[in-house]
């Protein structure tokens, strides 16, 4: 059993009970880390601090990533409540509606900009704050999606920002690892979360998903939880600048 008493976790991307970030959450909140989460605004609030309090122990924080005043200050924050950070989970992402759902070739330069400074930058971001309190080393990861890698029709700007969010992962970690801090992704199988459900024909891809998949099936949050435990822990000590999939073997098909 994975043991990460003493382990403080910062958990990014909180929205509500069909969240990846939930299901992580759980996982590492069940292994004895003791976490802080963070929701976008005020209008998430309430739900998210009715998680929360489902998690004993756990602390809400307020934290827009798309503001560096504000990552400044809850890392200010998190250093003065907990001291240092051993776990960074950033499950964000985001683009507007038109770009998800119109023709790629007319995506819009904002939503271009947008698509990129919520999904990569962040990551960037909150890595560089989270680095200076990992004293004694730690774990970030990330979520993307296979799309990244191959055409998904209808997930246009998003799979160039997963593509550019695989990339910063390579980076961090050549950037992070003499710090002993490793930086990995999980990509994960379509979940329907409040973001994905802005793809269209997300039902059509969970069903090609699960037909084509080795094992059958789709994914769901506390198997993605399972895998972001493992990459939290010391089981994954020598583990960095990768991408791991959790799709059920989709990945794997030729077709």
């Amino acid at each position: 059993m994975i043991d990460l008493a003493g382990k403080t976790a910062v958990v990014f991307g909180l929205a509500n009970k069909r969240s990846i970030a939930w299901g992580i959450a759980q996982k590492l909140h069940a292994a004895g880390a003791t976490l802080a989460i963070c929701y976008q605004n005020e209008r998430m609030r309430l739900e998210a601090e009715g998680l929360i309090a489902e998690l004993p122990g756990a602390s809400g924080f307020q934290c827009d990533v798309s503001s560096d005043s504000e990552i400044d200050t809850l890392f200010e924050q998190l250093k003065e409540k907990y001291g240092k950070l051993d776990i960074l989970v950033h499950a964000v992402a985001y683009a507007p509606a038109p770009d998800l759902k119109g023709e790629f070739v007319n995506t819009s330069r904002e939503g271009f900009r947008i698509a990129m400074d919520v999904s990569v930058y962040s990551l960037i971001a909150v890595s560089r704050g989270a680095a200076a309190l990992m004293t004694e080393g730690g774990s970030i990861m990330t979520l993307s999606y296979f799309a990244a890698e191959k055409v998904v029709p209808h997930y246009n700007v998003m799979a160039v920002a997963k593509a550019g969010l695989e990339s910063a992962v390579r980076y961090l970690s050549w950037n992070l690892g003499q710090k002993n801090i490793r930086v990995n992704a999980i990509s994960a199988g379509p979940i329907k979360t409040l973001a994905a459900r802005g793809v269209a024909d997300l039902g059509e891809m969970m069903k090609s998903h699960a037909e084509r998949a080795p094992l059958h099936r789709n994914v769901d949050q506390l198997e993605v939880g399972g895998a972001a435990l493992f990459l939290a822990s010391d089981l994954s000590s020598a583990i960095t600048g990768e991408i791991m999939y959790v799709d059920c073997g989709y990945n794997v098909m030729g077709y």
